[in-house]
């Protein structure tokens, strides 16, 4: 058993909240980008992910805190918001000058690659709201302290997005851990959110600030920046890594991660791993060959299932077996966000197959 101390669901009102920017996502589904005609809407976010699929997936209670600006653009994403299962009370809005100059909503274009094609990615998310959004904007001890959150997700991604966001993943991790909430961290380095922001160095000086109030560290092993892929080390090369990285941040309880090798845009290995010191390094069910439609959101996953586990009271192997589960079933969907259900991932984790269901 980990050793996370949890608030009693009774004297909270979220299982878990989210910080991060939610984009909206821009799919040309088979086509590509440059040659498409029509686009299907959806909504997407790093840190956002994983809380809609606690509530979307495993039925908890979710929020997102961030910030959109007010246009019929903003309102579309928190309608798919919405439709995921978030208490939106705790978005901002932004005054929209009506051409974008100060303040605008994020567009992300994402076509999901094929065999020999990778994925693409391209986003439209300078002078965002959610990139704004500055540590005074939220009163968190409010949220933390009065209303109740038990799990806190953030990441690099928001944390990459501006100084204030920076500073406003400080301030947010730095209450939840003064009023006994969990807080969840995936390093999620993004090499274009830091390019003219001082690079690897400035990302690395960010996350190892925000790193003392983090419970739960997860895709550690983009955080040490790898010259042999992790696919490639054996348990006491994993251990090497994990000793070094609780020897800097020794109140890190949780390091978990994917565990990837990219055969073709459509075929990838796929596994997890985790470790905590009651538990030591376990390892989930590698999937190898795994077929993809859309590897978006894979990490996410395994961040959601994970964390699931971690709520109600799972030794490490098994919540890291939801978590593989888990991100394993959302890449078999379309969009950022899961669309399996818990009684799927539980019974992949299980070890059902893909036979039909009838």
């Amino acid at each position: 058993m980990t050793n996370l101390t949890l608030r009693p669901a009774a004297e909270c009102r979220y299982d878990a909240v989210a910080l991060g920017e939610v984009m909206l996502r821009l799919d040309p589904g088979e086509d590509r980008i440059r040659t498409a005609r029509h686009f299907r809407a959806w909504e997407g976010g790093g840190e956002y992910n994983v809380v809609r699929a606690l509530r979307k997936t495993f039925g908890l209670r979710g929020a997102i805190v961030t910030a959109l600006a007010e246009n019929e653009v903003g309102r579309l994403v928190e309608d798919l918001v919405l439709a995921g299962g978030l208490d939106t009370s705790l978005i901002r809005w932004a005054d929209y000058d009506g051409i974008g100059r100060r303040v605008r909503n994020g567009l992300n274009f994402t076509e999901r690659g094929f065999g020999v094609r990778g994925a693409v990615g391209v986003s439209d998310r300078g002078h965002t709201a959610a990139s704004q959004l500055a540590p005074d904007d939220v009163d968190w001890d409010h949220l933390f302290g009065e209303l109740g959150v038990r799990w806190l997700h953030t990441g690099g991604i928001f944390a990459g997005l501006s100084d204030t966001t920076a500073e406003t993943v400080l301030a947010a991790t730095a209450a939840a851990k003064r009023h006994g909430t969990v807080v969840s961290y995936d390093f999620n380095y993004r090499p274009s959110l830091w390019a003219t922001r001082g690079g690897r160095a400035r990302a690395l000086a960010v996350n190892r600030e925000v790193l003392g109030n983090v419970d739960v560290l997860l895709d550690f092993a983009a955080y040490l920046d790898l010259d042999t892929p992790l696919a490639e080390l054996d348990d006491a090369g994993v251990q090497a890594l994990v000793d070094h990285t609780v020897a800097a941040h020794p109140g890190v309880k949780v390091l978990a991660t994917t565990v990837r090798t990219v055969r073709s845009a459509s075929v990838n290995d796929f596994g997890a791993l985790a470790w905590s010191r009651e538990d030591g390094l376990v390892r989930a069910t590698d999937r190898p060959g795994l077929e993809i439609l859309d590897r978006v959101g894979g990490g996410d996953g395994l961040a959601s299932g994970l964390v699931y586990g971690l709520l109600e009271g799972a030794d490490l192997r098994t919540a890291v077996e939801y978590g593989a589960a888990h991100g394993a079933l959302a890449m078999t969907t379309p969009g950022d966000t899961s669309m399996a259900t818990k009684a799927e991932v539980l019974a992949l984790a299980g070890g059902a197959t893909a036979h039909a269901v009838r």
